[in-house]
């Protein structure tokens, strides 16, 4: 157990650079709001929804109506749908499946892709650990960002940054070790496309369509690299079938 928490503490340092910074700014927001760092450990423990957290302040400074919030978190996190189903059965087969669906955020997703558990490592246990680790340093950030936000004065310029840096180091990593660079290629097309149709707040889903029926489509003329992440059985799970 203590490999695997090791593992998989080590997988999620990128995750931890980025969220703790994310966060801090998602707790300085809410504390400027007027919501005291107990708001931020509740949000970022029950939400955990990134982008929507941070609308979720405007929300609740101008009392919005549970109908709204509950539309606009549709579509803002309705990527998502996508994200799951490629971890359908795999998580199904997992005791802790009700958390890893709820903590399938952006970059767990992502980790979760590229995972490659050594040798007599249980996978499902570091899937599980890398999850709910992305998650506490969410909540770490977010609660430190509202404690000293109400003692200490912070200029937040430029710390949106984080998260587009960290995005670029998952995709780097994942370009290195991919056998066949086309799902890459295809998604970051098809997102510069929708990026020029659509405009920046509305491009993530039409192109996530586009990537997903692209490669679907492309399924049967392509080998098992290329093809939209799926996750992999463990060689116990094969046995039980049999």
């Amino acid at each position: 157990m203590k490999q695997t928490i090791r593992f998989a503490f080590y997988k999620t340092i990128p995750v931890l650079l980025g969220y703790l910074f994310l966060g801090l700014a998602f707790g300085l927001l809410l504390q400027e709001a007027g919501y005291s760092f107990w708001w931020a450990l509740l949000a970022s423990g029950i939400v955990y929804a990134g982008s929507i957290q941070f609308v979720l302040v405007d929300f609740l400074s101008g009392g919005a109506g549970v109908v709204t919030v509950a539309v606009m978190t549709l579509l803002i996190n309705s990527r998502h749908a996508f994200y799951g189903l490629s971890f359908v059965e795999k998580f199904r087969k997992m005791k802790t499946y009700p958390y890893m669906i709820f903590s399938l955020t952006d970059e767990t997703y992502s980790l979760l892709c590229s995972l490659k558990t050594p040798a007599g490592m249980e996978e499902k246990q570091a899937m599980f650990l890398i999850a709910f680790f992305d998650q506490i340093y969410w909540v770490l950030g977010s609660v430190l960002g509202a404690a000293l936000g109400q003692v200490l004065p912070f200029d937040m310029t430029g710390i949106d940054f984080a998260m587009t840096a960290l995005f670029i180091t998952i995709f780097i990593d994942q370009w290195r070790e991919a056998k066949s660079h086309i799902p890459a290629v295809t998604g970051l097309c098809s997102s510069v496309i929708c990026l020029l149709i659509f405009g920046g707040s509305n491009f993530i889903l039409p192109s996530l369509v586009i990537t997903v029926g692209i490669l679907t489509a492309l399924k049967g003329h392509l080998g098992e690299e290329t093809q939209v992440p799926v996750a992999k059985e463990t060689p116990e799970e094969k046995e039980d079938k049999i």
